[in-house]
């Protein structure tokens, strides 16, 4: 699953981060980044993935 959301989070930020969180703070941080532009958007959608799997379960 974490291969599908990385793809996700390239072509669509904020899809990625939710398919990670569901709706929380940071999806809607990730839209502003996101409207602010596409890269600071890509990149705050990878560090929340690669963090979330990182997490001990």
């Amino acid at each position: 699953m974490s291969c599908l959301r990385l793809i996700f989070a390239i072509i669509l930020p904020p899809l990625g981060v939710f398919l990670t969180v569901g709706i929380r703070f940071s999806f809607w941080l990730n839209i502003l980044f996101t409207l602010l532009g596409y890269l600071p958007g890509i990149v705050h959608a990878v560090w929340i993935i690669a963090k979330h799997d990182a997490e001990p379960r």
